[in-house]
């Protein structure tokens, strides 16, 4: 559009906001108060009189409040550009983009066996089956689409737009699960949730990673895990709730609440980058040579960077994705382990709490949302905690202690029989173990495989480019997350059908008891040994 068309087009649609001094005014054709709507002999324009603003032309505000494209010139600041660039700010909507995508998708988790019988009149020996093969759909799309999203992210100057536009495929996901009265809708719906989740996780955990540093990576995560945590937590058990006294459509009605309000956040955020070329100066930046010694950099021994520089003899598809050259690296890929591990451990529990406990203790969709509390709770407590001491002593003993805690209680989720209360309780009790020990490995992936990176890319500049491989970094972890999303209610479906739920679980069990080895050999960061000298 040209700046002749432009300045057309705001004349044409130009809003007047009338100050807070000037009377109201009935409008000719529609007599409400406040509205105006002049003729043509005076030009088109909505006349309002709010309490609270002064007269802007809309055009004016637009421009001060856009800033998905960046501008040419710089001279004119947005309105609210220090709040808005806050890393306070930034770090709370990306949470609440994330709290929004796992909210949507865990209020499903409780009710889609419901749905399935109630609204699509599947038999119940298939319900297992549908509704893993729905959990699937939505991380076989977030497997697709994370690294277009990471390569698409890295390439543009700003990260709000792409992280705004995921929100589209979000609504319409809801949507679509909302008013779906086929199998192949809420397969489309699943899917278009699927690719709204590589976007929000691919472009917001890159989002974080410029905005607070390698430093306090570790610390932010684990916050961030532990707010939407709640999401996890509230889903389930508000899904359950809310179908059972109103149906689906006060379900996602919910959801649609939560949507605008993400939308907002997303719409306001500024980037740091962005908010330094209207020179506002970032008080909270600390320059690397003054990093404290807690540095997750010193923590996982940095070493000296020519051992992570890349041979120049490289082919020309490393050349063009060096990140490629990075998974070489089996620290890098032990952390990518951690998070398919992770991913699948939420996918097994997703998939099979709700029918274990409908057909153990025949409970209802508000029962077995209620179950999901004592295994998300201690991600509210335990979180920030664990992520400090990922950022001070490096993701090896987090992982390594997290996965091999969650080796008893897995076995133990075997003892639990049809029966009373008491039964019920030692489920609980297992799940908040189990709730304990996700806690414990939820940071140390990112951490780890940022700073592996981190390290390629100090090493190794003029390979990666201005921006570093980070949202492509983000993309990869989150495919490989997608793949235990994927794989989790699959495998876990179909174990439990052919060998029983305490069967399945001693499998799991089985898995973490040697992602657990796997860590402490080559994740960064103290051994026990170690620590004890000091």
């Amino acid at each position: 559009m040209t700046p002749c068309n432009q300045a057309a087009f705001w004349r044409l649609a130009d809003f007047q906001i009338l100050s807070l001094f000037r009377p109201p005014i009935s409008c000719r054709k529609t007599n409400i108060p406040f509205l105006c709507y002049p003729g043509p002999d005076s030009g088109v324009y909505l006349s309002i009189t709010p309490p609270f603003l002064p007269s802007i032309p809309l055009s004016s505000l637009f421009k001060h409040l856009h800033t998905t494209i960046m501008p040419a010139d710089y001279s004119e600041s947005p309105i609210g550009l220090k709040w808005r660039s806050n890393t306070l700010f930034i770090i709370s909507t990306v949470g609440i983009g994330l709290f929004t995508d796992l909210f949507l998708y865990g209020i499903v988790v409780p009710i889609l066996p419901f749905i399935l019988a109630d609204r699509l009149d599947v038999p119940h020996n298939k319900i297992q089956t549908y509704t893993s093969a729905l959990l699937a759909c939505f991380a076989g799309a977030s497997v697709l689409f994370s690294l277009p999203a990471g390569i698409l992210a890295d390439k543009l100057p700003a990260r709000q737009l792409p992280f705004l536009l995921g929100l589209v495929a979000l609504l319409a996901s809801t949507i679509l699960l909302w008013l779906g009265e086929t199998i192949p809708v809420l397969v489309i719906a699943r899917i278009l949730q699927g690719i709204s989740a590589a976007v929000v996780w691919t472009i917001g955990l890159a989002l974080i990673l410029d905005t607070v540093g390698s430093n306090k990576l570790g610390v932010t995560i684990g916050s961030i895990f532990s707010f939407i945590s709640v999401g996890e937590l509230a889903a389930p058990v508000l899904g359950g709730i809310v179908y059972k006294k109103s149906g689906s459509g006060a379900v996602f009605g919910m959801g649609f609440g939560l949507l605008a309000i993400d939308f907002l956040m997303r719409l306001a955020v500024i980037e740091k980058k962005v908010a330094v070329k209207y020179g506002l100066k970032d008080d909270e930046e600390v320059d690397e040579d003054e990093a404290n010694e807690d540095s997750p950099l010193l923590a996982n021994g940095a070493g000296d960077l020519d051992d992570w520089e890349i041979p120049k003899d490289q082919p020309k598809w490393i050349r063009k994705f060096p990140l490629l050259y990075c998974l070489k690296n089996p620290r890098l890929l032990v952390a990518e382990l951690v998070a398919f591990t992770q991913a699948t451990l939420l996918a097994v529990f997703d998939s099979t709490i709700p029918t274990e406990a409908q057909d153990l203790f025949g409970f209802d969709s508000l029962k077995a949302g209620l179950l999901f509390m004592p295994l998300v709770l201690p991600y509210l407590v335990f979180g920030p905690l664990f992520g400090k001491g990922v950022d001070k002593y490096g993701p090896k003993l987090a992982a390594s202690i997290g996965f091999a805690f969650l080796v008893l209680p897995l076995i133990l989720l075997r003892i639990p029989h049809d029966g009373g209360n008491g039964e019920i309780a030692k489920f609980c009790v297992f799940l908040g173990m189990c709730g304990i020990g996700m806690a414990m490995i939820s940071a140390p992936s990112i951490v780890e495989a940022s700073f592996v990176v981190e390290q390629y890319y100090r090493a190794n500049p003029e390979v990666f480019g201005d921006e570093g491989p980070y949202a492509q970094l983000y993309a990869i972890n989150s495919m490989v997350f997608s793949a235990g999303l994927t794989l989790g209610p699959l495998v876990s479906g179909a174990l439990r059908d052919a060998i029983g739920f305490g069967n399945m679980n001693a499998v799991v069990a089985g898995m973490c008891a040697v992602v657990s080895v796997l860590c402490y050999i080559f994740l960064g960061g103290p051994s026990l040994n170690s620590l004890k000298k000091k």
